[in-house]
């Protein structure tokens, strides 16, 4: 059965995003260029700088992270250039994350290509992975300003917590009692941390007050979870042709995301067929997992979810409002949390 997407319309994407890769991508290059040639060949083709023979690509990246740490740097009166190794870092600290999640997931494909453990094997992977968080650290590292070090503390609190939430979500998929709280608090670490580093880590590294620091931390941390509802939300009802995943993806694999917990604690009728189906011992099969997506759905999981990314994205724009940020800045910002929460892929 062919699947909708249940998002409205994808929002126009900012111009400013393409000044962002134009910034971002010649150091990304210089970074990689660090690497043992095979693992900087894995590195690479994950981030679509070039394909599995190594032919030039186009990058596939949808760039957020960078975005976010170069506005923050804007955000305290400094230019973006200056939020250049901070963007760099929170981009590799992100792709080090997939890479790994694509492995402890068991998951073939992202943006339309297949994962790097597949097409390579899952030890060369795991390795690929962990050189693209080293190199985050000594990219940052090498910032010329007097706060790096601080910077440095931030990323790697970040990535504890980050770590913390990938966690706790590989915990939930043994366990048939997952709440609602602590579901929002493992998608807190798990995506929404590196949103808020990245959102205040650009500001940190021009040694910006640490109020304003703060506040872009906290308004990253609640898009953070709102984009995360979001991907959620297309993990489930996306159209594989846009998100590069399969139809029903997350239910295939029974994750105990979002809008399934919502359905699962909903005590609804609805809810309490989802509960048997769901946790049971066998495996979802097509005509199941439809089934599946529909009593989410009637459970309210769905609108649960909805309502949740209103809610997250109304309280991240609230904290823009506030922080008296110069105009421009805060227009871009603007831009990219509507683009984030009405996107498709």
């Amino acid at each position: 059965m062919t699947q909708t997407d249940p998002r409205p319309s994808r929002a126009a994407e900012p111009v400013f995003l393409e000044e962002v890769r134009q910034l971002v991508t010649e150091p990304m290059h210089d970074a990689l260029d660090r690497l043992d040639e095979h693992t900087r060949r894995l590195c690479g083709y994950h981030l679509g700088l070039w394909d599995a023979d190594g032919r030039p690509g186009t990058g596939s990246g949808k760039g957020i992270r960078p975005a976010l740490a170069l506005l923050s740097a804007r955000a305290a009166g400094a230019s973006a250039e200056r939020g250049v190794p901070a963007a760099v870092a929170c981009e590799l600290v992100h792709n080090f994350s997939l890479v790994h999640d694509d492995v402890m997931d068991g998951d073939l494909e992202r943006r339309h290509q297949p994962t790097v453990w597949a097409r390579f094997g899952t030890s060369s992977a795991i390795l690929a992975g962990d050189a693209l968080l080293a190199l985050a650290n000594e990219v940052l590292a090498e910032a010329p300003t007097a706060t790096a070090g601080w910077a440095i503390r931030c990323l790697n609190a970040t990535t504890r917590r980050l770590i913390a939430g990938q966690q706790a979500d590989l915990a939930f998929e043994d366990r048939d009692d997952v709440g609602l709280e602590e579901c929002q608090a493992m998608a807190g670490d798990k995506t929404g941390a590196l949103l808020g580093c990245a959102a205040s880590l650009g500001a940190v590294l021009v040694d910006a007050p640490s109020a304003l620091a703060l506040g872009l931390a906290e308004y990253g941390q609640h898009l953070g979870l709102a984009f995360q509802i979001v991907d959620d939300l297309l993990g489930i009802w996306g159209a594989s042709a846009r998100t590069g995943k399969p139809v029903w993806s997350d239910l295939r694999s029974q994750k105990k995301s979002l809008p399934v917990v919502a359905a699962l604690t909903s005590d609804t009728a609805a809810g309490r067929r989802f509960r048997a189906l769901y946790c049971g011992e066998a495996a979802l099969t097509e005509d199941r997992l439809e089934e599946a997506a529909t009593l989410v759905e009637e459970a309210g999981g769905r609108r649960w979810a909805e309502r949740r990314v209103a809610e997250e994205s109304a309280a991240a724009m609230e904290i823009v409002a506030a922080l008296g940020l110069p105009t421009p800045v805060r227009r871009d910002l603007t831009d990219l949390t509507q683009l984030l929460i009405e996107r498709d892929c």
